[in-house]
């Protein structure tokens, strides 16, 4: 292939991906690495903790990589990785969080996505502290793009969880409080009105609030929530528009879903989407294809 055929579509994105990595379960880094690698983006892993098996199992194990992070990430610092932003997923401690802030401070040209992955279906996780949520929230008040669901919305806006069902008014109403947290675009997940759909909304600095609905299965499993950031990450740092992000992403998730409810032990062991991985890189081309 001579020079002259090389343009701007050859140029791989690289980008950290800072997430839990967990031995069984598929969550985190263990879904976040395949999902990017299929949408042609180099992925920098970047491990908070190491987990056995995720912490929806009655036992699990957990290591925290905290001691070792500033060493990890000044190895970057020298030999000069040439990354264009970061995915924020799960974080093990306070100090992670003063850690990678201070990071995206040092780069203030990194495109940053923050999925605050703290809580759920009205609890915080078992490894989650006041101090932890509070630096969450100043976290996702530098983000380019943050993906709470209902639950972790309540914790940034310090309010009472009070379920999933939102009206298009209430929901927008919630969207605007979070941006004004400082994210400059949002996408809240998981909204439902007993209608048999889950809706997820989006609103930004330059999008106007808009809801993409897809239908909800009788089931809910671990690692959905990782899935869908990791997917809507894949698309952003490929330059698709967070509207079309959103709707891709939900819509892979629904196959996604369907799929694991034929596997063994999908109810502990979460979302399967194995099969599926050539979609994503298909769909991504599809839409950059769009606007060459």
């Amino acid at each position: 292939m001579s020079d002259s055929m090389f343009n701007e579509s050859f140029i791989i994105p690289r980008v950290a991906a800072i997430h839990d990595l967990c031995g069984y379960g598929n969550c985190s880094l263990g879904v976040a690495m395949p999902v990017l690698s299929a949408a042609g983006i180099e992925v920098c892993p970047v491990p908070t903790s190491a987990l056995a098996a995720h912490t929806a199992f009655p036992h699990y194990s957990f290591a925290d990589f905290t001691p070792h992070l500033e060493e990890y990430l000044a190895v970057w610092e020298k030999i000069h990785i040439p990354l264009c932003g970061a995915y924020s997923g799960f974080l093990g401690s306070a100090e992670q969080i003063t850690i990678f802030s201070r990071l995206f401070d040092q780069h203030p040209d990194w495109k940053l996505v923050v999925d605050p992955c703290m809580a759920d279906h009205g609890k915080r996780y078992k490894t989650y502290t006041d101090e932890m949520c509070e630096k969450m929230t100043e976290l996702c008040q530098r983000a380019d793009v943050i993906l709470p669901n209902l639950t972790e919305a309540s914790i940034l806006l310090d309010k009472e969880y009070r379920g999933q069902n939102y009206s298009v008014e209430e929901a927008e109403k919630l969207v605007d409080e979070l941006l004004a947290i400082g994210a400059k675009a949002v996408i809240l997940k998981g909204i439902e009105r007993g209608d048999g759909r889950i809706v997820n909304a989006i609103k930004g600095e330059d999008i106007p609030y808009e809801e993409h609905s897809h239908e909800l299965l009788p089931y809910k499993l671990h690692g959905t929530g990782d899935l869908f950031a990791s997917i809507v990450s894949a698309c952003y740092f490929r330059h698709i528009p967070l509207s079309k992000a959103t709707y891709i992403a939900g819509e892979f998730l629904v196959r996604a879903l369907r799929i694991s409810a034929y596997q063994e032990g999908f109810e502990e062991r979460g979302v399967s989407y194995e099969p599926l991985l050539h979609d994503i890189a298909k769909m991504i081309e599809s839409e950059l294809d769009k606007t060459r």
